[in-house]
């Protein structure tokens, strides 16, 4: 996701010699992905019966946890159910959606990287739509009041630089000052073999390191905010009211192929599992090719 320049230095600071032992590693790496860019990764075959889940996808676990209640969405494009979008398929099941919160790049997810994106009412549903990426980053007590419950589904790619993890603890902020609980739909992250990098040294936080975590976590988002609320991340150390689905028949070493691009300048399979490594070169006058699809 796009950050200010002035940001990234920060995080090349905090971490400069490493960052400077790995740069010819990186060079060589990114040299050789270009004359040779190989195969797209594959999920392992699984059989019918342990097929992944994302939380989305299991309507009978949560669908009866929303009756009778008002609800608030955080969504962007990757908030989907096979190929239809959350939104509209909980709206056909009889769900009441009151409002929709936008993170960066907007709910539809057509907004560039770093641009501010303005309220507005959707086309498509007549849900009016509140962006956490313009004049605000959460939710006010007003902008709750007529809520029960907020649902966030937003799919996540594993780097602490990634912003939707800080939206999500905005989010975890809003429902605490507001006494309103979250329901997060789990989704598979495709980096989530593995947990690299150094940790963030905090009096360096940032928008794009507000936590002291490694560069590649290893989390999905359930598993992040169960983190948040066990390590007092949130403001005053409270403990925010969660629901998580997490999903089902899957591990943290099977590899998975998003079915849809997280953002729109990781918009292949081989950026996002580079992206933990080639978002270190937005500090440099390099162009790594982010957002084409020789990345």
């Amino acid at each position: 996701m796009g950050t200010p320049v002035f940001e990234i230095y920060d995080l090349f600071f905090v971490e400069k010699q490493l960052y400077m032992n790995l740069l010819p590693i990186l060079f060589s790496t990114l040299a050789l992905l270009a004359c040779h860019p190989g195969k797209q990764v594959s999920p392992t075959p699984v059989p019918v019966e342990k097929q992944v889940q994302t939380g989305a996808e299991q309507t009978s676990l949560y669908l009866p946890y929303l009756q009778g209640k008002r609800v608030a969405m955080m969504a962007n494009p990757t908030t989907i159910i096979g190929s239809r979008h959350l939104v509209d398929s909980l709206k056909s099941l009889g769900v009441n959606i009151v409002k929709i919160f936008g993170p960066e790049h907007g709910f539809r997810g057509n907004a560039s990287a770093g641009v501010q994106v303005a309220d507005e009412k959707d086309l498509a549903t007549g849900i009016s739509i509140i962006s956490l990426y313009g004049k605000k980053n959460k939710p006010s007590k007003e902008d709750m009041a007529d809520v029960d419950v907020l649902i966030y589904d937003l799919q996540d790619v594993g780097c602490r630089f990634y912003t939707n993890i800080n939206a999500l603890v905005r989010l975890m902020d809003a429902c605490v000052e507001s006494g309103k609980e979250m329901l997060i739909l789990d989704r598979p992250n495709p980096n989530g073999y593995f947990v690299d990098g150094p940790i963030l040294d905090m009096k360096y936080k940032s928008g794009i390191g507000m936590f002291p975590i490694p560069i590649a976590h290893g989390l999905t988002v359930g598993e992040f905010a169960q983190m948040a609320n066990g390590e007092g991340w949130l403001e005053n150390k409270a403990q925010c009211k969660i629901k998580v689905i997490p999903v089902a028949s899957y591990n943290h070493d099977m590899p998975y192929t998003l079915p849809v691009k997280p953002s729109p300048n990781l918009n292949t399979q081989q950026s996002i599992l580079l992206y933990p490594s080639t978002c270190l070169f937005e500090g440099v006058y390099l162009n790594h090719g982010r957002g084409t699809y020789l990345c």
